[in-house]
């Protein structure tokens, strides 16, 4: 047997529909049918088309994931065929929330598309956060106070670029720097803007081709310890690494280097 053979088994239940009647709908026999359910033969690209858009349910998932595990009239369909999965709640009935932690952060971009990986994540319960899909992420660096290292951002999930409104913040997971925390200041042709709300750092530019998943703010979790000081103490040895940086910057510039 397949996880896909399982698989369509299961949907073929979840529909109530006879093994003839499925095979009508492929437009198949029932015998040829039979032998996918049963594992003995493996279906064409085109028949594995025909089976996706009549359970609708992405090739993807039918060979790849036991669908028999995750609740699938409550998953939420992503761009670029992905699925997030499960959309899981608690004893209360409150949607839960994905936690990466800052050990998961280093293996989000690989993990971010997988079923399996976003499944095993740790989770949460916010009630007041609904209509809609959320995951924490860990905060890092002195860019984005009052978070701090041990803080999470709460982000709602966005479906794309056109979604975007300037001066509200995100999370964007991006190829290059992975998961960061800015302000969104504006779109020009291929490149979004983006600020940090320490005036140390200066905004900067984003190609849009490099953004893989975007999450508006939402709420946020802080460590026992936090205080709400908006005048803590940044980091030293990080903000003369920048000053550092511009000044040596700023003599190649006076050298016409």
């Amino acid at each position: 047997m397949s996880i896909f053979s399982d698989n369509i088994r299961f949907l073929r239940g979840k529909r109530e529909k006879t093994q003839q009647e499925l095979a009508d709908l492929l437009s198949i026999t029932r015998s040829r049918y039979v032998s996918y359910e049963d594992g003995r033969s493996e279906p064409s690209i085109e028949m594995l088309l025909k089976v996706s858009q009549s359970f609708h349910v992405s090739i993807d998932l039918l060979v790849s994931v036991d669908i028999r595990k995750y609740p699938m009239e409550e998953t939420l369909n992503l761009p670029d065929n992905r699925i997030i999965l499960p959309v899981l709640v608690d004893h209360l009935g409150n949607d839960t929330i994905e936690i990466i932690s800052q050990k998961e952060a280093e293996n989000y971009l690989e993990g971010y598309r997988d079923i399996q990986y976003i499944g095993n994540l740790q989770r949460i319960a916010l009630p007041f956060l609904t209509h809609g899909k959320y995951r924490a992420f860990p905060a890092e660096g002195n860019s984005m106070p009052p978070f701090r290292r041990g803080s999470y951002i709460v982000g709602k999930y966005v479906e794309g670029i056109d979604h975007l409104k300037p001066g509200k913040t995100y999370v964007f997971v991006t190829l290059n720097e992975g998961i960061i925390y800015k302000r969104f200041m504006g779109k020009r042709k291929n490149r979004i803007w983006v600020s940090s709300d320490n005036s140390f750092y200066r905004p900067y530019d984003i190609l849009i081709e490099e953004v893989l998943e975007i999450w508006q703010y939402a709420s946020g979790i802080f460590p026992e310890d936090f205080e709400s000081d908006e005048t803590e103490d940044l980091d030293m040895k990080e903000m003369f690494m920048e000053l550092k940086k511009d000044i040596k910057e700023l003599e190649n510039k006076i050298s016409g280097k």
